[in-house]
């Protein structure tokens, strides 16, 4: 890790990727990649306590232009003119501190020590790069449509669709270059995260204000019952008076008090089903 530092003295750290090892005893190192945001600055240090015995020890860019000339034995500190209020040197540990980095000034930056023989300490890539800017989640949802939701992150020029149907997700993630776009759920929120190695950002939406998951077949369900009940209490109350006019055709010896019995049961069943058709409706 490095912290880089804003004109305002704010604080933000960026990340380093290293391409190689580099050895502290033989003071060498292999190129480093630094990212930072347009507007800060950026300390590099050599990396290593081990400088071998030198007279003179610069900074200089891949322009060939030199930073920074440090004369060991008068200590004495020249700057580049166009570097003059833009950088600082400690001549403590020779670190070097570029100030309000622009995108122009992405390129190498090499420390050397030159005496006996001259030497390379080490080399970053500095890339300057923006912050990113604020990703947009928008959701397409239907009220009455019993189809989830789908929801769309986009981050610049990278863009994941989604469709959320009430369950737990997994996370998808794109990347391009330096940016990655991350859309993910926690719970009842929807999260689309964007980044780059000097900023992030992110969209949350909560899914219960916006999604009706299966709204739709959730309300079509009931409607359906009462007629299914219908049609069942008439059907059997079709069945039962044809029964009994049956049995009153067929029965040669059946008394008065069985026809009434048999009659006041029909009555019964149609009030019965009367009360049930009211009390659906």
């Amino acid at each position: 890790m490095i912290t880089v530092h804003e004109n305002s003295k704010q604080t933000a750290t960026v990340c380093i990727l290293i391409k190689g090892l580099f050895s502290l005893s033989s003071g060498f190192s292999a190129e480093i990649s630094v990212f930072v945001q347009t507007g800060d600055s950026v300390q590099l240090d050599i990396q290593t306590q081990q400088l071998p015995d030198f007279d003179l020890l610069s900074w200089s860019n891949d322009n060939s232009e030199n930073i920074v000339k440090y004369l060991h034995n008068s200590k004495e500190v020249k700057l580049h003119s166009s570097y003059k209020d833009r950088v600082d040197f400690n001549n403590k540990n020779f670190s070097l501190t570029l100030k309000n980095m622009q995108k122009t000034d992405s390129r190498l930056y090499t420390a050397r020590t030159s005496g006996e023989s001259d030497k390379n300490i080490v080399t970053y890539r500095v890339s300057v790069i923006d912050a990113v800017e604020a990703p947009v989640l928008t959701v397409n949802s239907n009220s009455s449509s019993p189809d989830p939701c789908n929801f769309t992150c986009i981050g610049s020029n990278i863009t994941i669709n989604f469709i959320y149907n009430g369950s737990s997700c997994s996370p998808e993630e794109v990347t391009s270059d330096h940016y990655t776009l991350r859309l993910s759920c926690i719970g009842v929120s929807i999260m689309c995260n964007y980044s780059n190695p000097v900023s992030w950002k992110i969209d949350t939406k909560k899914v219960n204000k916006i999604c009706t998951v299966n709204k739709g077949k959730l309300e079509a369900a009931p409607a359906f019952l009462p007629w299914v009940i219908v049609i069942c209490l008439i059907a059997l109350a079709s069945a039962v008076i044809g029964f009994c006019i049956y049995k009153r055709k067929k029965g040669t010896q059946k008394n008065e008090q069985t026809i009434y019995a048999e009659v006041d049961v029909s009555v019964i069943l149609l009030f019965f089903i009367n009360h049930r058709l009211s009390f659906i409706f």
